[in-house]
């Protein structure tokens, strides 16, 4: 009885697409958009501070219009019509700044992070996604909101002949500078978020930060507060939004480049951090 043996081609190699599966910068983005556009808190905390913006700005100017006749001169002299409609930011800040904290410190309280961080393994990508793509909502979605408060304070202020126009000298700086303001408040909350872990601790240091620490700097004597305050960061992002630079101010794109550089710092010590720290 003979055997026949046949000789067998070696099975051939394959090889994985090119780049499948592959963790990417674009992917990282897309994925933490999905994240933020399905949270039913983006959408109402987005929502809070249009309303913030767009309605007080209305209030203060329909309430500047009906008192006009009865207001002094020291305070008609310091009238500005942009800053009146644009009021709202002040309580808009703080719905952008608790989303911008929460955006990092939400994953970590669910522990979701762990997730992330082993899909992402490399993990500043994560950082990136999350400030650059909320920054960049932030400025869309405010930037719009301005807008509207703008033209809509501009209409009641404008019954009492006070208004002012889009094309008037330093209002679009006004206008798309509170945007601006608001963009950085955003990144600057992700960036304390990431440092911080925590959500109570990220939302009180973020306060602290911006409203808290001018005022106790206030009780400075006025030969160093002068010198101080301006370049304390809520201060320093606020002369962008103003028409008339203050005394003891910053300029507006200096004191707006003085606060970017706090997000900025911020964001650069939470990387140093992220890469250190367990999840």
């Amino acid at each position: 009885m003979s055997t026949v043996t046949a000789d067998r081609a070696p099975a051939p190699v394959t090889t994985p697409t090119a780049g499948r599966g592959e963790v990417t910068q674009a992917r990282v983005v897309h994925s933490e958009w999905i994240k933020m556009r399905t949270l039913r808190s983006t959408f109402f905390t987005m929502l809070a501070a249009l309303a913030a913006l767009i309605g007080l700005g209305a209030l203060f100017s329909a309430f500047t219009a009906s008192h006009w006749a009865t207001m002094n001169p020291h305070e008609r002299a310091d009238f500005d019509p942009a800053l009146t409609s644009l009021r709202g930011y002040f309580l808009a800040q703080l719905a952008v700044g608790v989303l911008g904290v929460l955006t990092v410190t939400g994953e970590y309280g669910t522990g979701m992070i762990r997730a992330t961080l082993a899909a992402v393994p490399r993990r500043l990508p994560v950082l990136w996604a999350k400030a650059g793509l909320y920054t960049a909502v932030v400025w869309v979605v405010t930037t719009a909101g301005a807008l509207v408060a703008f033209l809509l304070g501009q209409s009641l202020l404008s019954s009492h002949h006070l208004g002012t126009s889009l094309s008037a000298p330093g209002v679009p700086r006004v206008v798309f500078g509170t945007a601006l303001y608001l963009a950085v408040v955003g990144l600057l909350g992700v960036a304390i978020g990431a440092l911080i872990r925590n959500t109570a601790g990220g939302i009180a240091a973020l306060f602290g930060l911006l409203l808290v620490v001018p005022v106790l700097f206030e009780a400075l004597p006025s030969s160093w507060a002068n010198h101080v305050n301006q370049w304390l960061p809520s201060n320093a992002g606020q002369s962008l939004v103003s028409l008339h630079r203050q005394a003891h101010t910053l300029s507006p794109w200096t004191g707006f480049t003085v606060f970017l550089l706090y997000a900025l710092a911020g964001l650069a010590a939470a990387a140093f951090l992220l890469r250190r720290r367990d999840a």
